[in-house]
């Protein structure tokens, strides 16, 4: 009797002997009574010492085959469903209970705001003062960055092109001195429209084909939180606030793009205590900014959408758009449904009263497939001026 109530025990057991091997029985029977007790005066010590010694094979045996064979072809444990070893004399079917369907795993958020806060100290820079015709505020607009994608794998692409760590870099030049060239407030609001990052071990969030991409997940990792932080470095001096809106529901970054916008959140917001960040998970949200109207989507989801919202207007498409509106009562705001994905700068004022369509281009060239497919086409972002009832667009097109 004393010694069978111990088997309720038996999962917390292997855990303690698979992460203690050289713990001795008595280590690991304090260690899961919690006591530092001797034996001979814990009764309960004792039995459960007694049974870790006599089953302590059975214990660590329970599931090992499963685990040497997953370490030896250098997989996760979690992630094979079964194994069938086969042999001349005989043939084994053995199903792995550490498997954990992707599609029911729960999402594990890094605290990155506990990671960045004893590191960093909030600093308030001097504004350069600059005379400006002020708009209300400012919007920059870019989508579809792509960190890590590859246009030209092997040499031989139909158009030449390249876009690398030095190439973001160019274009992030630009972004930064043309969005001050057309400051006219001291708010700016910076959208950023999703597929930040290309994929994560270069395959869409769906895992349909493979992508050809020249970084892998680290050096993207790296090179995309330094991009959107050098960013906010270098037009914080200008402004005196900003908020930043991460689309992290779409069809290539997924998880890997929110991971890279979670950390820039967590460290700009300690760095700056006047720039806010939001990180959206909807497939679709809206924000309000004076008498406007945001609606902000890719366009195209994460795993649900098998064709997004076209780069033109169609009745289908108008009427989700106003189902939406409806919903939330936006009636009374100036609305712009504002989406990336199609890789094509139009922006349609007229198909709808209801509300304007923007269709923005890719802040990255075309992929090698596209270049193939369709066109060489042009790479593009657009900066806004936004007065009581009016606004000036400035689209600057690579």
């Amino acid at each position: 009797m004393g010694i069978s109530k111990w088997k309720n025990y038996d999962t917390q057991l292997t855990d303690l002997l698979q992460d203690n091997r050289n713990s001795t029985d008595t280590e690991i029977a304090r260690k899961l009574l919690n006591t530092n007790d001797s034996n001979s005066f814990n009764k309960d010590l004792d039995l459960l010492r007694t049974y870790v010694k006599r089953n302590r094979k059975r214990l660590l045996d329970t599931h090992e085959g499963v685990f040497d064979a997953t370490d030896e072809l250098d997989v996760p444990n979690t992630s094979v469903k079964h194994l069938w070893f086969k042999t001349k004399k005989s043939s084994i079917f053995v199903k792995n209970p550490n498997f954990v369907d992707p599609e029911k795993e729960v999402e594990k958020e890094i605290d990155f705001t506990n990671i960045f806060k004893d590191l960093i100290t909030p600093i308030k820079l001097p504004k350069i003062k600059r005379k400006l015709d002020l708009s209300i505020f400012d919007r920059l607009v870019y989508t579809d960055v792509h960190i890590g994608m590859e246009v030209n794998q092997n040499g031989y692409s139909l158009y030449d092109g390249a876009w690398n760590e030095a190439e973001v870099d160019k274009r992030l030049a630009t972004m930064v001195s043309q969005t001050l060239i057309n400051q006219q407030s001291d708010t700016l609001h910076i959208h950023e429209l999703g597929d930040f990052m290309d994929g994560y071990d270069a395959v869409t969030t769906r895992g349909g084909h493979s992508l050809p991409q020249n970084m892998d997940n680290q050096k993207a990792f790296d090179v995309g939180l330094s991009f959107k932080i050098r960013l906010i470095d270098a037009l914080i001096p200008y402004y005196n606030n900003i908020e930043c809106i991460n689309i992290c529901n779409d069809n290539h970054a997924g998880s890997f793009g929110y991971i890279v916008n979670s950390a820039f959140k967590a460290y700009i917001e300690l760095k700056y205590e006047n720039v806010k960040v939001v990180n959206q998970r909807k497939f679709i949200d809206h924000y309000i900014v004076e008498n406007r109207c945001f609606i902000l989507t890719h366009g195209k989801d994460d795993k649900n959408m098998k064709f997004g919202f076209k780069p033109h207007l169609d009745a289908v498409q108008i009427e989700k758009i106003k189902n939406y509106i409806d919903e939330y009562k936006l009636h009374n705001y100036k609305i712009e449904f504002s989406k990336g994905d199609s890789h094509q700068l139009l922006l349609d004022f007229t198909s709808s009263s209801a509300f304007e369509y923007q269709n923005f281009g890719a802040f990255s060239p075309p992929s090698d497939w596209v270049k193939t497919n369709f066109k060489n086409t042009n790479s593009s972002f657009v900066i806004y001026n936004y007065y009581k009832n009016q606004k000036s667009i400035n689209p600057i097109i690579f």
